[in-house]
């Protein structure tokens, strides 16, 4: 018998304390040994040629980057960043390829398929409640979750308008698109579906100077987000490994 075929992990976090950390947590969530899950840092090298039949799947990962940043003031890594993932999005689509975008990642998507992203559905780092779609609950990748969950969350921009065509998964109710599927195989969650309580509370402390909560409230978001009860989301990473993998 040939060998499974590993899956990628593309991640676009320039804080290297948050970069390990992500990884471990996509692949354990995964449920996938080291060698199953290759990754490639975006922030630091461009995506090299890739043929993504040779990869089960590709995950990719959050980024404090935000879509909705003007052009002209990105900096020319996240343009880059933007430009690759936009081009493993198109391949994906047009390959019926399994590829799930995670947080920052919903965006870039989203705004490559026509939707409109924007800054009034963002979310503070917190743990909120999730609710799928009759349509997610159908569905091969969400339908493992239950109706309602509890899911992690801290965000400035989320998807305005879904592209057309785009299946509406599951919603927030301070965030209408928190999961959506474009095609056949190709997702995006606005929620960030690896980490537990206490991972989230360790990139909090990474990202205390980044906008999504005042740094002087760090004390009392890192009580609140290890006090949270979070179980289900990694579930779905759990899935997608394994209907990815079914050819294998």
């Amino acid at each position: 018998m040939s060998e499974p075929r590993p899956f990628l992990f593309l991640s676009a976090r320039p804080e290297v304390e948050a970069v390990g950390p992500e990884y471990e947590s996509i692949r354990r969530a995964m449920a996938l040994d080291a060698d199953r899950l290759e990754h490639v840092r975006l922030d630091v090298e461009a995506l090299p040629a890739t043929d993504l039949t040779a990869y089960a799947g590709i995950v990719v990962g959050g980024s404090p980057y935000n879509v909705t940043t003007p052009d002209e003031h990105k900096h020319a890594v996240q343009r880059r960043v933007e430009d690759d993932l936009a081009r493993v999005a198109e391949a994906a689509l047009d390959g019926g390829h399994p590829l799930l975008f995670t947080c920052y990642g919903i965006g870039v998507l989203t705004r490559l398929l026509g939707g409109e992203v924007g800054t009034q559905h963002g979310e503070d780092a917190a743990a909120v409640e999730i609710t799928l779609t009759d349509a997610g609950v159908d569905d091969p990748l969400t339908g493992v979750l239950p109706r309602s969950f509890d899911a992690l969350v801290g965000h400035k921009e989320a998807t305005d308008r879904l592209p057309d065509g785009a299946v509406l998964l599951a919603s927030s109710a301070a965030c209408p698109v928190q999961v959506y599927r474009a095609g056949a195989r190709v997702y995006a969650t606005q929620f960030h579906p690896e980490v537990t309580a206490h991972d989230f509370v360790a990139r909090a402390n990474v990202y205390r100077h980044h906008g999504y909560f005042p740094a002087s409230e760090l004390r009392a978001v890192t009580e609140r987000l290890g006090a949270a009860s979070v179980t289900e989301p990694q579930r779905l990473l759990r899935r997608f490994a394994e209907f990815s993998g079914v050819d294998d």
